[in-house]
This record gives C-alpha cells, sequence and structure tokens, in this order.
C-alpha cells in the first residue's frame, strides 16, 4: 500500500484526549451524588491527569486534540484556555456527555448547540471538530453537523486513516477511532469483566499498531481519558511511546484539526 501523506511524510499522529471528568456517570447516574468513590474516579482527570499531560505535551512540543464537554468546560475555564494557549485543539463532545443515541433529534441538536456556544465563549473559537460521547452516533448526526459548519467528526470504525463522510447537507472528513487504540478498554475496571491491562501490555499493543501504521504509511489516531492516562504508570507509557515513535523518521504529530483541513484542501480520497 502506498502512502496518503505529501511530501516525505510516512506517518501521521494524532494525539486526542476526551476530558470527561465525572460527566459521564452525572448522565448516567441521577444518583452520582451520592456515590463519592465512584465519582472521584472523573474527578482525578480535571484535578490531576490533564495537567499532567499538558506538562508532558509541552516539554515534547506536541499539538493535540481535547474534546470537552460543555458541563466539563464551563467548570474548568482556567484549563481550557490553557489547552488553547499550548496551540491545541478544543473539539465538541457533547455537554453532559450525552451519547446522540440516547437522544430525539430535537435534544441531539440542543445538545449540539449549546456546546458549541460554551466552548467559543471560554476560547473565542467556535469548534470545527467533533467526537461522540460513547461513539454513538444517530442517522441524523453527520447532516447536524455538517449543517453547523464542523470539518470533521471523530466517531467512525470505518478505516484506519482519514476518509470522506457523506451527510444530506455536505461532507465531512471522518477521523476514525478504534478501540485497540483507546486507554479505556484496556484500564479501566469493572467488576465482573475481568483483569485490566498492564501498563507495559498496552504499551506493547500500541506499539504494535504504531509499526502497522508505519509500516503502510496510515495514520495513527490515539484516544485517551486524562483520568485514567494521567495516572503516573500509564502517563509513563505515553511519554514512552513518543519516545519510541520520535525514534522513527518522516512521523509528523498533527491536531485533528490540522489534518482534517488539509485533507479538504487537496481532496485526498
Amino acid at each position: 500500500m502506498a502512502g496518503i501523506w505529501p511530501g516525505g511524510i510516512k506517518t501521521v499522529v494524532l494525539l486526542s484526549f476526551d476530558f470527561d471528568g465525572t460527566s459521564i456517570m452525572r448522565y448516567r447516574d441521577p444518583d452520582a451524588e451520592n456515590r463519592p468513590t465512584a465519582l472521584s474516579i472523573g474527578e482525578f482527570g480535571p484535578r490531576v491527569g490533564v495537567h499532567r499531560i499538558l506538562d508532558l505535551l509541552e516539554r515534547y512540543e506536541i499539538p493535540a486534540s481535547f474534546f470537552v464537554p460543555g458541563w466539563i468546560a464551563e467548570r474548568n475555564e482556567d484549563t481550557v484556555r490553557r489547552m488553547v494557549s499550548d496551540g491545541h485543539e478544543i473539539g465538541h463532545h457533547g455537554y453532559m456527555h450525552e451519547p446522540p443515541a440516547t437522544l430525539d433529534p430535537d435534544q441531539e441538536q440542543a445538545v449540539l448547540d449549546k456546546g458549541i456556544d460554551i466552548l467559543e465563549g471560554i476560547t473565542g473559537q467556535r469548534p470545527l471538530g467533533y467526537r461522540s460521547p460513547s461513539w454513538d452516533l444517530t442517522e441524523h448526526s453527520l447532516g447536524f453537523l455538517a449543517q453547523r459548519g464542523f470539518v470533521y467528526d471523530s466517531s467512525l470504525m470505518g478505516h484506519d486513516a482519514p476518509y470522506f463522510v457523506d451527510s444530506p447537507n455536505g461532507r465531512l472528513v471522518e477521523l476514525p477511532v478504534s478501540w485497540a487504540l483507546d486507554d479505556y478498554p484496556y484500564y479501566v475496571f469493572n467488576r465482573g469483566m475481568g483483569s485490566m491491562n498492564t501498563p507495559a501490555d498496552v504499551f506493547e499493543g500500541w506499539r504494535l499498531e504504531f509499526d502497522g501504521a508505519y509500516q503502510y504509511g496510515s495514520a495513527f489516531i490515539l484516544t485517551m481519558h486524562p483520568q485514567v492516562t494521567g495516572r503516573l504508570a500509564k502517563l509513563m507509557v505515553l511519554e514512552r511511546l513518543i519516545q519510541y515513535i520520535r525514534s522513527h523518521s518522516n512521523v509528523e504529530f498533527m491536531r485533528h484539526i490540522d489534518v482534517a483541513q488539509r485533507w479538504t484542501e487537496t481532496g485526498m480520497a
């Protein structure tokens, strides 16, 4: 397979972080306030994890994309502003991490508009990228996004490189995701669901995923969560992975929006 990138670029690496905090649990569980231990898992992200991640990215001078629910952005405005000042992208991720598939069309549009207004109000920039909470779009989602001027979505799994998706209101770039390239399935403990992977196992799996992307000249799109990858050993996995990737020639780290805009401008298929 020939490479898909212009010039001498072999592989593009896109690091992304879903800055969910406690929004997932609060949306799913009306009694979440009565479960402080469970809530504290999400609280780790805004309190500790995201700052460690931002420091790491700053140290390696790597641009990334952060997908932020509006409810979280309202409560962490200084952190969101730091993301922007550090050169990172802020993408739309619902208001209270509501999967679109749990909403009717009017509700889905209301959540989109509310999130846009909040993120633009904090950052001064209208979000151009969207990632569906829980990666669970509806048949209307892409049309709603195109109607509002979004450039890309990052919720589908139909390729391992960027591709175009059509909607009734225009075409979007899809920056695909994969459960194999998400920290949550590997690390997060669920009672009755078996043991967690060790950080060493995750590093090896992601190293091999990058090797495949590099061999095929494709894209390496990694999804992480500050409440997960911001933990000590897991952050060391990310740093070690960055170092490994940087040991390869002709690799470029890019934000999602930069790849999507380049894809749109060049009409790459």
